[in-house]
């Protein structure tokens, strides 16, 4: 007996030692293609992330340092460093170049407060009021997402031929039919350039206002509100009782999203005024355009799309703090 089992072949016994890692192996092969199958096929959305965004944002926070003028184009490289003086340009507020981009950056404030506002409760109403099932329902939620739909040169154009001074409609109809002018009126220039940009922008995004809400109200239960109607609660109690709190979450992320983008809005101010943004208008995208592309200052011009980056990652950081704070305590 004893002389059988020490005559085994030894990579017999060890074949039957090792059966048992063997068997996991497979298993351990399976679970690492299941974990890593997401990744890899994230990978492209990764890659493409970094060369679009992450490293234009590097280069920018470099130039953001040097004394890139018109001078060092063909050789940016070689420009020389500045430090944080153009950082210190920029907040100095007392100089024309800081005191210029403070003015830029209150008109963007109160634009963007005015037009997510304004989205928000235009979209908001339009999305309750078409919750209702009536004839044509689906035509008019078709034709509200038209202005979302469109192209924004396209539609912005649109708009710069109807506030024209001379034969624009918007003064055809103000002035010459209602008679509520006095006489026809710059939209382009001058203080009425906000009103003009804060209408192409509100008339722009409430259509996308409009879509998210309506998709958020599909989740309310309509045996809420029926409920509700039997104990004498009216449209605006219903509203107030369960519309808004049920769309608390959605509203959330809707209002930092239009907020974002409102802040950041390029092509609106740019295809409606140009290069050259009247003073009432002058959104500080359009602003960085014109340091950096105009007087072909990059590194000021790079500075404050820095200091513009760091503003909104701090209003985005405190309002979602804000908001997890907000719904936490809703919750308890």
């Amino acid at each position: 007996m004893t002389s059988t089992t020490a005559s085994a072949d030894p990579g017999e016994r060890t074949a039957r030692k090792g059966s048992p890692g063997a068997a996991r192996e497979p298993r351990r092969t399976g679970r690492i293609r299941r974990i890593g199958l997401p990744y890899l096929l994230l990978l492209p959305a990764l890659v493409l992330e970094l060369l679009v965004h992450l490293v234009p944002m590097v280069i920018g926070i470099v130039m953001s340092f040097k004394e890139l003028t018109q001078f060092y184009i063909r050789d940016w490289g070689a420009a020389p460093w500045s430090g944080l003086g153009n950082y210190r340009m920029s907040v100095d507020f007392d100089a024309p170049v800081g005191e210029a981009l403070l003015h830029s950056f209150f008109v963007t404030v109160c634009f963007t407060l005015l037009s997510v506002g304004l989205c928000w409760l235009i979209g908001t109403t339009a999305a309750i009021c078409m919750q209702d099932t009536f004839r044509g329902r689906g035509l008019l939620r078709a034709l509200f997402l038209v202005p979302y739909a469109l192209p924004v040169y396209a539609a912005v154009i649109t708009w710069v031929f109807m506030f024209q001074h001379d034969n624009g409609l918007v003064n055809h109809v103000l002035h010459d039919q209602l008679h509520l002018t006095d006489k026809p009126s710059f939209w382009l220039i001058g203080d009425n350039s906000f009103i003009a940009l804060l209408v192409v922008s509100v008339w722009k995004g409430w259509p996308f206002a409009f879509l998210i809400v309506m998709a958020g109200l599909q989740n309310i239960p309509r045996e809420l509100y029926e409920a509700a109607a039997l104990d004498g609660a009216g449209m605006w109690q219903q509203i107030r009782r369960i519309t808004l709190p049920s769309l608390r979450s959605v509203n959330q992320v809707l209002v930092l999203v239009l907020f974002l983008w409102t802040f950041n809005d390029f092509n609106t101010p740019f295809v409606l005024f140009g290069k050259a943004a009247p003073e009432a208008a002058d959104l500080i995208s359009v602003h960085i355009y014109q340091a950096s592309f105009v007087t072909w200052n990059f590194g000021t011009g790079s500075a404050m799309s820095v200091l513009l980056l760091l503003f909104l990652l701090v209003v985005t950081g405190v309002y979602l703090l804000l908001t997890s704070r907000g719904r936490k305590t809703a919750d308890v």
